[in-house]
This record gives structure tokens, C-alpha cells and sequence, in this order.
């Protein structure tokens, strides 16, 4: 017996060794899930501090823009309370907002505007509503676009000869009923033998824009039947003169000083001028007419272009 007494001893001792280590277990995992919770403690209140300093803040900031909106004028709003709950009672209307009288702006609504009654009157000027009828018409450029518009005029071809610098091309000179004649250069050379340019009637187109052709400026235009084939100067009536406006039945008005390049009112109106089945010059069937001397014609072209 005596035997067992020590092994029964280190049994037990065993048995009590394991429940101490059991129980030092069971004390490490509280003292574990104390820590825990000491530290959720620890951030619980730092965040409540740190919720209450962002409230401070935002009541700070309702308050700054508070007083910059009555500033301004606008009128304040209440903000909602932690109440949710609305109550509902009838609208009542606005108090009408009487202006103070030193307000400019209340000035400006409650004084009228001054009338023009008091004052004087400035006397009108005699002409007044002449003048104000020529600045509404129309200018010569934006004017209907017909044949009035041409300076068209009778001329005599005083002299011509060879353009020094272009084997195509005559220089002329000519009387068109002004105080020195006018230099006109001609595309003739191919088609009218030079003695035949000399001293010899013409028809001329006067208010186109002077151009300079290869050196020599040309001041007018020579009118002529054309055709791919053949060109004939267009010839005057029997008596007319240097000077003798042609004119054109149905189509009154005075000629433009000079045709404005970009209006394009000679192209325009030349797809219209031809000679008629008796060789005389027309626009739109009316004949190119010298007042009390006669119509214009070509030699023999008929029904064909000029230009």
C-alpha cells in the first residue's frame, strides 16, 4: 500500500496541475476579451469626441452662412430639427414689403420717368422728310439689275492700232462725246482688218472699271455681235454722234458712274443682249435706240450674241 501512496500523490498532483493550466487558460482568454473591450472603449470615446468637435464645426458653418445670406437679402430658412414629424396649417399671405423712400430703387418704381412734355420742342428742319426719304432708298448698286444701268453710248474710233505687247489686241482711241477721247483696248485683230478700225462709228459700253490689258489701261468697251465664228461692230444710226446715250424702250433710268466689279452687274445683264432676225441690237426684245436717229444693228449677224 505503502507503494502506491506516492504514485496516487503524483496522480492527483498531475490532475490538479492540469485544472491550474485549464484555469490560467481560461483567466489569459478574459483578460484577452478585457483588453478588447478596453480598447473599443478607448476608440468609442475618441470618436464621440471627434463626432462632437465636426457638430461644433458644422454649427459654426450654419451660423457663417446665416449671416452672409441676410447680407445679402435672402431670407432665412429654418433648418430641420431632429423631429421629423411636419404639421400641417393653412398658408398665410405675405405682408406686402413697404420700401424705405431713401432706397434709390423704391425712388426709381414709385417716381415716373420724366415725360418729354415739359420739354421744348426743337423746330424741324424744312426738308426733313426728304431727306429721310433719299437715305431710304435704295443705293444705285443694290438697284434692279437691267440694261438702264449700262452707260451705253455712241462713238467714233479715231484712230487704232497694234497693242505693242499682244499680237490679239488693237489700242484705240476714242470720242465718246468728252473733252479728251478715251483709250479703249479690243480682242478685234482676228476678225476686222486694222482699216477698217479707222475713223469708223461704234457702239461703247462707258462705266465699266478701267483695266489695264497687258500694260495699256482700256476705259471702255467696244460692243460688238459675236459668234464663235465672227465679230461685227455694232453700228449706229445714220446721223448720230460722238457723245448720243442709246437707250432702251421699257427700261428708263440713269447708267451707273461706274460698275461696281464685285456686283457682277455686266454679267449679268449680257446673257440677254442680242441681235434679232434683222441684225438689230436688242436687250429683251427692246432695240439699242439712239433718241430721234434710229435703232443700232450689226452688218449681217443675226440672231446673235453681243458682247
Amino acid at each position: 500500500m505503502s507503494g502506491h501512496n506516492p504514485l496516487l500523490r503524483l496522480e492527483q498532483r498531475a490532475s490538479e496541475a492540469d485544472q491550474i493550466i485549464e484555469y490560467l487558460k481560461q483567466q489569459v482568454l478574459l483578460l484577452k476579451e478585457k483588453a478588447i473591450v478596453q480598447a473599443s472603449v478607448r476608440e468609442e470615446k475618441k470618436l464621440m469626441v471627434e463626432n462632437a468637435k465636426l457638430k461644433n464645426d458644422i454649427d459654426d458653418l450654419k451660423k457663417q452662412l446665416l449671416e452672409k445670406e441676410k447680407k445679402r437679402g435672402v431670407l432665412a430658412v429654418p433648418m430641420p430639427s431632429g423631429d421629423n414629424s411636419v404639421e400641417c396649417s393653412k398658408p398665410t399671405p405675405p405682408k406686402p414689403s413697404v420700401a424705405p423712400a431713401s432706397s434709390p430703387a423704391a425712388a426709381a418704381v414709385q417716381s415716373p420717368p420724366p415725360t418729354d412734355e415739359g420739354k421744348k420742342k426743337k423746330p424741324e428742319k424744312k426738308g426733313g422728310e426728304k431727306a429721310e426719304k433719299k437715305q431710304a432708298a435704295p443705293s444705285q448698286e443694290d438697284a434692279k439689275v437691267d440694261v438702264s444701268r449700262l452707260d451705253m453710248r455712241v462713238g467714233r474710233i479715231i484712230t487704232a492700232e497694234k497693242h505693242p505687247d499682244a499680237d490679239s489686241l488693237y489700242v484705240e482711241q476714242v470720242d465718246v462725246g468728252e473733252a479728251s477721247p478715251r483709250t479703249v483696248v479690243s480682242g478685234l485683230v482676228k476678225h476686222i482688218p486694222l482699216e477698217q478700225m479707222q475713223n469708223r462709228m461704234a457702239v461703247l459700253m462707258c462705266n465699266l472699271k478701267p483695266a489695264k490689258m497687258r500694260g495699256v489701261v482700256s476705259q471702255a468697251m467696244v460692243m460688238c455681235a459675236s459668234s464663235p465664228d465672227k465679230v461685227e461692230i455694232l453700228d449706229p444710226p445714220s446721223g448720230a454722234v460722238p457723245g448720243d446715250r442709246v437707250t432702251f424702250q421699257g427700261f428708263p433710268g440713269d447708267p451707273d458712274k461706274e460698275l461696281n466689279p464685285k456686283k457682277k452687274v455686266w454679267e449679268q445683264i449680257q446673257p440677254d443682249l442680242r441681235t434679232d432676225d434683222q441684225c438689230v441690237a436688242t436687250y429683251k426684245g427692246s432695240a439699242f435706240e439712239v433718241a430721234g436717229k434710229g435703232v443700232c444693228k450689226a452688218q449681217t449677224m443675226s440672231s446673235s450674241g453681243i458682247k
